[in-house]
C-alpha cells in the first residue's frame, strides 16, 4: 500500500477515560470486528490478556490494522494506569500520530498530563476526542478549555455538541454544516445527516467562523482569500487543518460516546484526514557507527532504502515463543531472511512476518518502510534493538526507561520450580525493560522490581497464571539508592602477588555530587600513552561496577560523578584486573570521605475526591511525611496534588477509601530520590 495511505496511530489518555471502548468501535465500524466487546464483561478485543479481562484495564499495549475508506491504519492501543508508563513511552516513540481521548466530565486528568508530555517530546502530532458527552455533568466547551490552558495549545473544535449530558443528541459538523444523529438500534453504524436547525444556526456560524479564523492565521494562502472576503471551499479547509495539525499548530477537538455508539466515524475520518502519514513526519535520526567516530545521520521512509526497523515491544507466546514487534522506517524485510541487529552486531533469521489483530494474526511475505509488524524467530531482540544490515550499521535512538522504584522477595515453592522460575523472570524481563530482578548478594533471595504495587501484582499473577510457576512473594520493599554529599579525592596503590607474579595499581579519583535526576558520570582526565585499552577499560569497569553495588547499603548509586585524575601504570606489573579491583577499593575510599547518605524515593501522588472529604484526604497524606503542593477544583471533583515517600504509601488506597466513604481515588508516579531523614533506620 501505497505511504500516503498508511496511518500509524495511537490511543492515548488517563485511565478509564475510554480509550479500549473507543478502539473496540473504530474496529467494528471498520468492519475489523462483528460484535462490539465490552470492557465491563471483560470481551474486549484489545484487551485480551486475562488478567486485563479481568481487572478492566488495559496492560500491555495491543496493536492491529484496520481499513477505512481505502487507508490503512495501524492502530496501538496504550495502557492509561501510571504503572505501564513505558508501554505508552514505546508506542508514541514509533507513532506518527495520536487520538487523545478526554473525558468530557473531569476534563484533563493526571495521567492525561503525562502521556500528553511524553507525546510532547517524540513531536507526535495529535487530535483529540471528547469520550462521554452524554454522562451527566458533561462540558465540551469547558473541558476543551482546559485542554488549552492546560497544554498551551490552540483548540480547534470540528464539531459543537447539540445538547450535554442526559440531552446529548449528536454532533454538528462545522465543515459541512450539517447535524449528526446516530442510530441506536444498528449500534451507530448507521446515522442521519441534516441541515443546521434554525434555533442553533447563530451558534454553529459562530463557532465556524472561529474555526476559518483560526486557520486561516496560520495557513498564508487562506489568509488571503478570507481577507478579501472570498469563500473558502470545504477541501481547502480540509488540507490547511491537516498542515497544521502536522506541524502541532492546533488540536482538533471532534467529540461523542463510544459506549453509546456515537461520533466515532467522524473521529475516524479526522484520523485519515488529518494524522500524518509515515512520510509526513520528519525522518528517524539514527548514530551511523563508522569505525572509529559515531555520527547522527537521518534516515529517510524510503521502501527502496536501506533496511531499518526499530523493536519496541516484544511479547511471549507459548506457542510461537517471542514475538518482535517491529516498526519500520526504511527499507523492507522479507520473511525467511537473515536481518543483522546492530547494536548486538549479530545475525538472526526472521522465520514468519506477521501483521497482528490483537490476539489474532495473519501471515505476510514481507514488510515495508512505514509499516508495523511482528517478527518471529528472533531470539536475541531487545526491546530497544534496531534491525537491519551490515551496509548501513545505524543505531536508532532507543527507548529509555525509568528505573523501578519497588521491590518484592520471591522464592520458588520448590528446588525443581527454580529453573522455570529464572526462566519465566527472564521472559517477562525481556517483554518489560523496567520489570528488573537480581539476587541479593547478602541474603540470597531473589529479588524483582517494578514501577509500582500494581505492577508487580500483574506480573506475579502472570507468572503464576500464564508460566505456572509456583512462588511465594515477599512484603513490597522500597528501592533506595545511595550518593555522595560532598567531594572528596582519594589516591589508592594495589599491590598483591598472585601465582608469583606481581600485580600493581595506582588510581587517583574524585568523587563529587551531581544534581538531583542527572544520574552518574564517569570521566578519565587522567590520560597516558602508554596505558593499554584494556586497562582502561577495566578502570571503567571497576568504577561502574561499584556504583551499582552502592557505598554503605549496597543500594546503587545515583547523582554521583567520578573522575579519575591519575593513574600509576607499570608496563611490566601493571594488569587488568589489579586495576579494577584498585578502582573498587578507591571508589569505596572516596565515597566514604565524602559524606555519603540513603536516598529514598518520592512519589507525585494525585487524589481525586469530592469537596467535603478533602481534608480527610490531605491529612492521610501529611501522616505519611507527604506534603501538599496545590489543589485545583473541577466541576466534579477537586484534585490535590502532594508528594510523598514511597515507603510510607504502602496501604494508602485502603486508608484514602476508608475516609472518604470510597468516594476518592488516586494515581502515583515517581518523581525523585531524596535524602531519607533518619538513615536507614526503619527502611524494612
Amino acid at each position: 500500500m501505497a505511504l500516503e495511505k498508511m496511518r500509524n496511530i495511537g490511543i492515548m489518555a488517563h485511565i478509564d477515560a475510554g480509550k479500549t471502548t473507543t478502539t473496540e468501535r473504530i474496529l467494528f465500524y471498520t468492519k475489523k470486528i462483528h460484535k462490539i466487546g465490552e470492557i465491563d464483561d471483560g470481551q474486549a478485543t484489545m484487551d485480551w490478556m486475562a488478567q486485563e479481562q479481568e481487572r478492566g484495564i488495559t496492560i500491555q499495549s495491543a496493536a492491529t490494522t484496520t481499513y477505512w475508506r481505502d487507508y490503512q491504519i495501524n492502530i496501538i492501543d496504550t495502557p492509561g494506569h501510571v504503572d505501564f508508563t513505558a508501554e505508552v513511552e514505546r508506542s508514541l516513540r514509533v507513532l506518527d500520530g495520536a487520538v487523545a481521548v478526554i473525558c468530557a466530565v473531569d476534563g484533563v486528568q493526571p495521567q492525561t498530563e503525562t502521556v500528553w508530555k511524553q507525546a510532547d517530546e517524540f513531536k507526535v502530532p495529535r487530535l483529540c476526542f471528547m469520550n462521554k458527552m452524554d454522562r451527566i455533568g458533561a462540558d465540551f466547551f469547558g473541558s476543551m478549555e482546559d485542554v488549552a490552558t492546560k497544554f498551551s495549545i490552540e483548540p480547534l473544535a470540528l464539531q459543537i455538541p447539540i445538547g450535554e449530558g442526559s440531552d446529548f443528541e449528536g454532533v454538528i459538523d462545522l465543515l459541512d454544516m450539517k447535524e449528526i444523529r446516530w442510530d441506536a438500534e444498528t449500534d451507530g453504524e448507521k446515522f442521519t445527516k441534516t441541515d443546521v436547525a434554525p434555533e442553533r444556526l447563530d451558534e454553529a456560524k459562530k463557532w465556524r467562523e472561529k474555526l476559518v479564523d483560526t486557520v486561516a492565521s496560520s495557513d498564508d494562502e487562506l489568509a488571503e482569500l478570507y481577507l478579501e472576503g472570498k469563500e473558502i471551499t470545504v477541501e481547502q479547509l480540509k488540507a490547511a487543518i491537516r498542515k497544521g495539525t502536522i506541524s502541532r499548530t492546533f488540536i482538533p477537538f471532534v467529540m461523542g460516546s463510544a459506549r453509546h455508539n456515537q461520533g466515532v466515524q467522524p473521529l475516524i475520518d479526522a484520523i485519515v484526514d488529518y494524522l500524518p502519514s509515515p512520510t509526513e513526519v520528519p525522518p528517524a535520526e539514527g548514530i551511523h557507527i563508522k569505525k572509529d567516530k559515531e555520527e547522527k545521520v537521518e534516515v529517510p521512509c524510503k521502501e527502496s532504502g536501506m533496511p531499518s526497523g526499530l523493536v519496541f515491544k516484544i511479547q511471549y507466546d507459548k506457542d510461537m515463543g517471542s514475538l518482535c514487534y517491529v516498526r519500520m522506517y526504511s527499507g523492507k524485510i522479507t520473511a525467511g531472511t537473515q536481518v543483522f541487529n546492530i547494536g548486538k552486531k549479530k545475525r538472526e533469521r526472521v522465520n514468519r512476518i506477521l501483521r497482528m489483530h490483537a490476539d489474532k494474526s495473519e501471515q505476510m511475505d514481507s514488510v515495508s518502510a512505514g509499516d508495523i509488524a511482528v517478527f518471529i524467530g528472533l531470539k536475541l531482540a531487545q526491546t530497544g534493538d534496531t534491525l537491519g544490515s551490515e551496509g548501513f550499521p545505524v543505531l536508532l535512538e532507543s527507548v529509555k526507561f525509568p528505573e523501578p522504584v519497588i521491590s518484592v522477595a520471591i522464592e520458588p515453592e520448590s528446588l525443581s520450580e527454580r529453573d522455570k522460575m529464572n526462566e519465566t523472570l527472564e521472559i517477562l524481563s525481556k517483554e518489560d525493560p523496567t520489570f528488573t530482578h537480581h539476587e541479593d548478594s547478602e541474603t540470597g533471595q531473589l529479588i524483582i522490581s517494578g514501577m509500582g504495587e500494581l505492577h508487580l501484582d500483574v506480573l506475579v499473577t502472570r507468572m503464576k497464571d500464564d508460566f505456572g510457576v509456583k512462588a511465594r512473594v515477599g512484603a513490597p520493599q522500597v528501592t533506595y539508592r545511595e550518593a555522595v554529599t560532598q567531594e572528596a579525592e582519594y589516591t589508592e596503590n594495589f599491590s598483591r602477588v598472585l601465582a608469583g607474579k606481581e600485580n600493581t595499581a595506582g588510581l587517583t579519583v574524585k568523587v563529587a555530587p551531581r544534581n538531583q535526576g542527572e544520574g552518574n558520570s564517569y570521566e578519565c582526565i587522567a590520560k597516558h600513552a602508554d596505558v593499554p585499552d584494556e586497562i582502561m577499560q577495566a578502570i571503567e569497569h571497576g568504577f561502574k561496577s561499584s556504583l551499582e553495588s552502592g557505598i554503605q547499603y549496597g543500594y546503587p548509586c545515583t547523582d554521583t560523578a567520578i573522575t579519575v585524575t591519575g593513574i600509576d601504570y607499570n608496563e611490566l606489573t601493571s594488569t587488568p584486573f589489579a586495576f579494577e579491583a584498585c578502582a573498587a577499593t578507591a571508589f569505596d575510599s572516596a565515597c566514604k570521605k565524602a559524606a555519603p547518605q540513603l536516598l529514598e524515593p518520592v512519589m507525585d501522588v494525585e487524589i481525586s475526591c469530592p469537596k467535603e472529604f478533602v481534608g480527610d484526604a490531605m491529612s492521610q497524606v501529611t501522616q505519611r511525611g507527604g506534603m501538599i503542593m496545590g489543589q485545583d477544583s473541577k466541576p466534579s471533583c477537586e484534585l490535590i496534588h502532594c508528594e510523598a515517600p514511597m515507603a510510607k504509601m504502602f496501604g494508602f488506597s485502603t486508608n484514602l477509601r476508608s475516609v472518604t466513604q470510597g468516594r476518592a481515588s488516586f494515581s502515583m508516579e515517581f518523581s525523585h530520590f531524596q535524602i531519607k531523614p533518619d538513615g536507614l533506620g526503619n527502611a524494612w
